[in-house]
Order: structure tokens, then sequence, then C-alpha cells
């Protein structure tokens, strides 16, 4: 994801950008009325990330955009009350994510500095939903294959989610069989093409993992501390209106403020599983003359300007849906109130 903000992005929201895909948060979850679906396949669903968050695991996984890789080492043990995780990048920039149940914090060691945030979203492999699988049915048709697989060594339950429609990409999960937990997930094309994937490839499960992994690489003493802070917003009462494809609804409203930058506002849409988010910035000198797409995997960025400010709608969408939500955002200046 960091990848996608330096090199298709561009822009000063880069860094902001990275924080937000990584330590999403979601202030609620949406109404849908689903068709009909086998119970056992919601079940299976629902199973990946209760297994996220209740099970201890560690391991290796690869992520694969394109004909980039990054992998990374994850260790996540739960007590039956509470989750802590450390999650390290292995390859590129040094990074590391140390979290205890909804707290983030993000070590930037080439900067000697600690990113501090909460969020409350399970979307980030093995998690997978933002949401509840049932929700899930109404855009996408659920289906299981008798036949298992196996990836990490390990048997697992291949589970292929195709969209309804044109403004989504479908997905191809397995689970593992013993435990539930995600091993695989690829994001599918139309033509059911491969065009993001993220796959255990080395793990281990229950007693055999060591919490001493769980101790971060670095000393953080004297480092400096920055907290995002979030602030709900009704940016429809700013005068700002972004648009809303087919089954996708606004799940976050916020203005960010983080280490003296400009505030930035951020709506993030989903559909249950795929999500795209609205930054709304001062535009400035250092945001590209030329405004457009770009694209790393599943991840389409498009970047715009309008009037003063720059929007960037970045997500795992087709790049029609990621054009339509940029084309639809507009902005009205709310009548000055009278004294």
């Amino acid at each position: 994801m960091s990848e996608v903000s330096r090199s298709v992005v561009g822009t000063p929201i880069r860094f902001l950008m990275f924080a937000a895909m990584c330590l999403l948060p979601v202030a609620a979850q949406a109404q849908v009325a689903p068709p009909a679906v086998l119970v056992d396949d919601i079940e299976l669903l629902q199973r990946i990330q209760t297994s996220a968050r209740e099970l201890d695991y560690a391991g290796v996984f690869a992520y694969q955009q394109g004909s980039s890789m990054q992998s990374s080492r994850i260790t996540h043990v739960f007590d039956g009350k509470n989750e802590r995780e450390r999650l390290e990048l292995l390859d590129g920039q040094p990074l590391e994510f140390l979290r205890q149940d909804d707290e983030i914090q993000c070590l930037l060691p080439e900067k000697r500095a600690v990113l501090i945030e909460t969020r409350t979203a399970r979307d980030r492999f093995p998690g997978l939903m933002i949401g509840s699988a049932r929700q899930l049915t109404a855009h996408y048709q659920v289906s299981v294959d008798p036949e298992p697989q196996r990836v990490a060594d390990r048997d697992c339950q291949v589970i292929t989610l195709r969209p309804r429609d044109n403004d989504r990409y479908g997905y191809r999960l397995c689970t593992d069989v013993d435990s539930g937990l995600l091993l695989r997930a690829q994001t599918l094309s139309p033509e059911d093409e491969v065009v993001e994937q993220v796959a255990f490839l080395a793990l281990q499960i229950g007693a055999e993992v060591d919490r001493k992994q769980l101790k971060p690489r670095w000393k953080t003493d004297g480092w400096r501390v920055v907290r995002t802070h979030l602030n709900p917003v009704k940016l429809s009462e700013l005068g700002w209106k972004v648009g809303e494809p087919a089954g996708f609804l606004k799940m976050l409203e916020v203005q960010r403020s983080m280490g003296g930058k400009p505030d930035v506002k951020q709506v993030m849409l989903s559909d249950g599983l795929a999500a795209v988010s609205v930054f709304i910035e001062p535009y400035s000198e250092g945001h590209p003359r030329q405004a457009g797409p770009g694209a790393r995997g599943a991840i389409h960025v498009v970047g715009r300007r309008l009037g003063d400010y720059w929007i960037t709608v970045l997500g795992e969408a087709p790049l029609g849906t990621i054009q339509q939500i940029a084309d639809s955002v507009s902005y009205t200046p709310a009548p000055a109130r009278k004294p």
C-alpha cells in the first residue's frame, strides 16, 4: 500500500493515505438486506473474522501487486479478552506495526518516529471484512469448492465471491480447514485472472507461537511520537458531496490532524469487503500539475484538482468505480451564518 502512495499518488498526502489504508477505522456498519444464501457459506466467511481475532498465530506472508511483491512477518496472540499483534515488513523501508486491541503504533526507524492511531476495523490480512458476512451476499455470489487445496503446508477450503456487477472485483479465498484462518486471498478480474494476492508462506497456530516475537525490534526511547486525531464530521454540512456507487455506502467521515499537517478530510466507502477512501486537502504547489489515474495491482488511484482543493480517491476497485467516485465529488461553500 505504501508503494502505491509513493509511486502513484506522489502528493503530500501520501503518508496520510498509507496510514489510513493500513489503520482503516470504521464508524458504523451498513445495513443491507441480502438475497438468500446457504448458512454454511455465511458461517465460513464469519469464521475467517473470528479466527483472525481469537487464534494465536505467527508466520510469514507475501503480498503481491502486479509484478511487485512484499513479505511481512506477523505474530498475533489473544488471551481470551485482548489482542496483541506485531507486524513487520521484511522488504524495502523498515516498518513495524504494534497493535493492542484498537490502538496501533507504527514504528518508523528511519525517521525515529512513532505514529499512533486508533482503528476498529478487522479488514487487514488475515482478517477480511468491513462489516458482517451476511452483508457481502448483497453484492457477491458465494460458492464453496468441495475439493480442498493446500497453502503453507495446510489443507484449506476454497471460497469464491463473484461480484453481481462491474463496480467491484471478485475474490478467491482459501481458509484453513482445521482453524478457519485465512491462508490466501486472491483478487480476481472479470476474466478470473489474479490481479493481486496475499498468502501465508509459513504459519504456526496455537501453542507453538512464541510470544517473545511480540517485542519490537527497536527501542523507541527518545523517538518523536505523532498521534493522529480523527474528528467525526458531516461533510454535507460543510458543502461537500461524494457520490456512492451501487452497494458502496459511507462508513466513515472524519477530519484528520497529524503532526502539524493541514487538516485532511476523509470519506471511506465500502460494500462490506472492498474499501475506497476519498481524501480532500487544500491544493498546494506540491501537487501534480496533471491529474489522472494510477494503479498498482488491484489498487487504483485518481487525483484531481477542484478549485482550491486536491481530491484523491484510492481503493481496491476497478478504475471505472474509482473514477466515478472522483468525478462525483463536488463542493458548494456553505452560506455564511448571520451574526
